[in-house]
């Protein structure tokens, strides 16, 4: 109900800006939150406010020499050397004024949703201002400054002592969350994402399992190029359940990034609305059978801002407060009628697209085989756990 899930954002999370250019383009959250009060969803108050993370916060995954270059770039002390040591200043990630400080709000918005369920009762907390998924402990990269939800798996590991279970349906690789606890066999990581031959990182591959005593706790499964919905849920249903239940989390962590969609500029996935409207389904029931409902919620990718992330991050949060019957119902002339003009798009009037949407697609059934090959090899790991 809606007592049980916490929506987190302040308007400090929308200065973490680029450029008017850039793809990662925050406006994303304002049209998700106008849409979720369109239908009577959210409103004013209940929206809980993010706060901005500590330097010792941000110390518990990143280095002390990186966190000061961020600092020092924010106030426009750069060098040369910036963007090759520390991936300040590429084409990707740019430096714009108080970049640390905003970078630093989107973690503490995620670290506001662990407070809520591990303090505050609640048994779920959404942010859609994280799943900034590509930060690596000394440098930036692709888009991301600050890892928000790396560093919240390590707050619950010491905080807490909780369990971790990640899992991550952008399209592009989780890397950054993946490197950071490849060792660690109290923290799981799940992606499924587009295949490293086609996208960026390039990283993901299936033998990407872990190491040490971490090994056997990372599982990635690189999905075909114009892979559809029901390949695409059914890897993720598949590896979700048997994960959860060999790893036995004690809170699950969703990455939800909405670029594997077909309308996507950056990707090349072929999605539709209604993958989006399932993956939380999956995520809401496995926290309640595992994790006493414990689920954490954040964004991430996702670039057609106009017609694809407000739907796919609405249904996220509709699904959280047990509301989905909004779905039913057409988009809002409101909404619709706010926007027009300045997206430049014809706006979708419904939740649902058309089965039609994606181009012919050669291969079909050649990509599903495939996608199904991938997955049982992702699989692996467990049947090698199990039999030690």
């Amino acid at each position: 109900m809606m007592n049980e899930a916490g929506f987190i954002f302040s308007p400090e999370q929308l200065k973490y800006k680029f450029s008017e250019h850039h793809p990662f383009n925050q406006k994303r959250l304002i049209l998700t939150i106008d849409l979720l009060e369109k239908v009577n969803a959210l409103d004013t108050n209940t929206i809980l406010p993010a706060r901005m993370a500590t330097d010792s916060e941000l110390l518990l995954i990143h280095d002390e020499d990186y966190i000061r270059a961020v600092k020092d770039a924010s106030a426009g002390k750069t060098t040369a050397s910036f963007a090759t040591k520390y991936g300040i200043g590429t084409e990707d990630t740019p430096v714009f004024p108080d970049m640390h400080e905003a970078a630093a709000w989107l973690v503490g918005g995620t670290l506001s949703a662990v407070d809520l369920v591990f303090e505050h009762g609640f048994k779920h907390a959404l942010n859609l201002g994280g799943g900034l998924h590509h930060g690596f402990r000394g440098k930036a990269s692709g888009f991301c400054v600050y890892n928000d939800s790396s560093i919240a798996i390590e707050y619950m590991r010491r905080k807490y002592q909780a369990r971790v279970l990640y899992i991550d349906t952008d399209a592009h690789h989780g890397d950054g969350v993946q490197w950071a606890f490849y060792d660690d066999p109290e923290v799981c990581t799940i992606s499924l994402h587009e295949s490293g031959r086609f996208l960026f990182p390039g990283t993901g591959s299936v033998n990407e399992r872990g190491t040490g005593d971490g090994y056997g706790y990372s599982f990635n499964v690189p999905l075909e190029a114009f892979t559809e919905d029901n390949s695409f849920l059914y890897a993720y249903e598949k590896i979700f359940r048997e994960v959860t239940k060999f790893f036995k989390p004690d809170v699950i962590i969703t990455q939800n990034g909405a670029d594997a969609h077909c309308f996507d500029p950056l990707t090349h996935l072929c999605g539709t609305t209604k993958m989006f409207f399932e993956i939380p389904k999956l995520a809401h029931e496995l926290a309640h059978e595992y994790c006493d409902g414990r689920w954490i919620a954040v964004g991430g990718g996702g670039y057609d801002i106009w017609r694809v992330v407000p739907r796919a991050w609405s249904a996220l949060w509709l699904e959280m407060t047990e509301q989905t019957s909004i779905l039913k119902e057409p988009i809002p002339e409101s909404w619709i009628s706010r926007w027009q003009s300045e997206s430049k798009e014809t706006l979708p009037t419904s939740w649902y697209d058309e089965d039609s949407i994606c181009p012919v697609i050669p291969r079909r059934n050649e990509i599903k085989r495939k996608n199904e090959r991938t997955l049982q090899s992702a699989l692996k790991s467990i049947k090698e756990r199990r039999r030690k």
